[in-house]
Parts: C-alpha cells; structure tokens; sequence
C-alpha cells in the first residue's frame, strides 16, 4: 500500500514573489513593452488586419476601426491584472503580437500567460518564442511557483504551442465559461519551479544562433527538447 502524507511539503523559505512591473524585457530576437494604447495600437491594428482568424478564440475581437481598437487597448493598458506586454520583432522594429501576465497570486506563487494574440508576421519565428521565454524566465526568476497556461479545448493550434513550450497538461475543465455566445471547455498546462532549469536550458539550445543554419531553419526543434521535461503530455496531440 502506498503510504499518503496527511500535509503537503513545508515551504519554510517560500516568499511571495512580486508583482509584474517591469516596463521592458528584451531579448536578442524580441522586445516586450509595457502595453500603450498611444505607442502600439496603430501598428498592432496594422499587423492584426493580415487574419481575422487571429481573434477566434479571444473574448474580444475583431475590431472594425483602430479607434475601436485604440479604446480596448487603453483599457486594457490600464489594468494590473491582466498585465499586458506589445511584442516587437527586433529583426523588423515591427509590432506583432500581444501577451500578458493575469490571475496573477503572489501569495500562491501562481500566475498565468494569457491573452497572447500573434499576428501572422509574428507567428513561428524567433521572435515568437522568445517572448515567450522571456515571460517565463521573469516568472520563474522572480520566485513564481507556477506558470499556467489555458485555452479553448478546441484551440489546437494553442495546445501545440502549449506543449511546444515546455507546459505539462494537466486536463480540460467542462463548461468552464461562456464567450461570444458559445461554450468553452478549458485545457490547462502549466510549468513548476523545479522544472525551470532544465526549460531554460532547452529555451537557450533553440535559440542559439547555430541552432539555425544560413536559410533561417531550424536544427533542432524546441519540442524535441522540451518533451523530456514535460511532466505529462497532451492525449489529443501525442508526444
């Protein structure tokens, strides 16, 4: 018989990590500024306007005019929680995409990436990932326990991404919420702590520049070296 704790594991070092706040964080192929309505809206509507398939599973969306869009994003902008980033393509000086911190609980050492919208200019490159790892690494860094990531369960192309990522499935809630008039069942996956390093290391091989060779391809792919680390995989995609 398989003896079961009565208490979870002592955290007598654990310390509520810090709110998101940092206006900038950059990398060698992406730069994440703080989202401003007044900088970023026009040449985000301008990349938006490529797919309106971009916002199928977004609470919000599409937007006719940039005034509309100018108006959700000073909204958004203006909140804590989601804490929202605009993402610029170094190799463009273009923006392309949006992310953000939210469900944001210090004291639990749990925070979330949501409310990514990606451009197609901006989808599978460098800069894409890296993003992305450079959310993470400031969560983890800062003393964040747990990283979460959720969707639409019928959002494949999110889920992929997910597991891409490095984040371990951890199941679908039913009927989790209603948006745009329609269910939603949730996937969720997240990252741990202890699963940082090793994420880091898998972030920083695909990103290296010889990881690329002189057509822009890829040498090893990022799930390649993710999988190992993933504490479970998602069942509607395989391994």
């Amino acid at each position: 018989m398989i003896e079961i704790p009565k208490f979870g594991t002592p955290l007598p070092d654990f310390r509520p990590p810090p709110p998101p706040g940092p206006d900038r964080l950059e990398g060698r192929h992406a730069r994440l500024e703080r989202l401003d309505a007044e900088a970023h809206a026009a040449d985000l509507f301008r990349a938006n306007s490529a797919s309106d398939a971009i916002w199928d599973y977004l609470p919000y969306g599409t937007f006719a005019t940039l005034d509309a869009y100018r108006g959700w994003m000073r909204d958004m902008a203006a909140q804590a929680d989601p804490f929202f980033y605009a993402i610029r393509d170094l190799a463009t000086g273009r923006l392309g995409g949006v992310a953000s911190f939210l469900r944001i609980a210090p004291g639990s050492g749990s925070i979330e990436v949501g409310h990514i919208n990606f451009a197609p200019e901006l989808q599978q490159g460098r800069a894409a990932t890296e993003a992305m790892y450079l959310m993470m690494r400031w969560v983890f860094e800062t003393g964040y326990r747990r990283y979460e990531w959720k969707c639409d369960s019928l959002n494949l192309p999110s889920r992929r991404a997910a597991q891409r990522l490095g984040f371990s499935y951890e199941g679908v809630f039913r009927q989790a919420t209603v948006y745009k008039g329609r269910n939603r069942d949730t996937a969720w996956f997240a990252c741990i702590d202890k699963e940082w390093p090793a994420l880091r290391r898998a972030y920083e091989t695909w990103l290296a520049p010889q990881n690329f060779d002189a057509r822009g391809r890829q040498i090893q792919r990022l799930s390649a070296l993710t999988g190992p680390i993933r504490a479970s995989s998602d069942p509607a995609l395989g391994s």
